[in-house]
């Protein structure tokens, strides 16, 4: 009898936990430093700046990461379908030089940014990047509204994008 108390108690205490995704970045994730194509260091309070009043799609990927490179066709279809959306990958590329390598090979067309720290800083503390590809959409009030699809073509992103 005890056992099924505390397993009934276990599963109420874990059901009940708030489960709800963020709606805004922390200030210590938007003020980690990412690396530009330039090489030049900025916040990702800036990248975000940047696309101002704009939807943003955000693609955390590598460009040794198969299922990454595998999802680039339905990326490519995303930006076929929403031509408008600001498009900003970021990178957990082992160095600059295969972050660039990988732009390149895959022809990856969007705003690209290195993580030189890549899953080792505020910002990935914040996302919780258990899987890459990972997509995130954040609108045109700079809301998040879409925090963790695995897949460019996942139901979520493409409703959240037609609104």
């Amino acid at each position: 009898m005890k056992k099924i108390i505390y397993t009934l108690a276990l599963l109420v205490s874990l059901l009940s936990c708030n489960s709800q995704e963020p709606t805004q970045f922390s200030e210590e994730a938007l003020n980690d430093s990412f690396i530009n194509l330039e090489g030049n260091a900025t916040t990702f309070k800036s990248i975000l700046e940047t696309h101002k009043g704009k939807n943003i799609v955000v693609d955390i990927w590598a460009s040794w990461c198969s299922d990454c490179i595998k999802g680039m066709p339905k990326v490519k279809a995303l930006q076929e379908q929403f031509p408008d959306v600001a498009y900003v990958f970021l990178s957990l590329d082992r160095g600059q030089d295969a972050w660039k390598r990988g732009i390149k090979k895959y022809n990856v067309t969007g705003n690209h940014y290195y993580l030189p720290n890549a899953k080792d800083c505020d910002f990935a503390d914040f996302v919780n990047i258990s899987w890459i590809p990972r997509y995130m959409l954040i609108n045109k009030a700079s809301e998040i509204v879409v925090f963790n699809v695995i897949e460019a073509n996942d139901d979520k992103l493409i409703e959240a994008l037609k609104k």
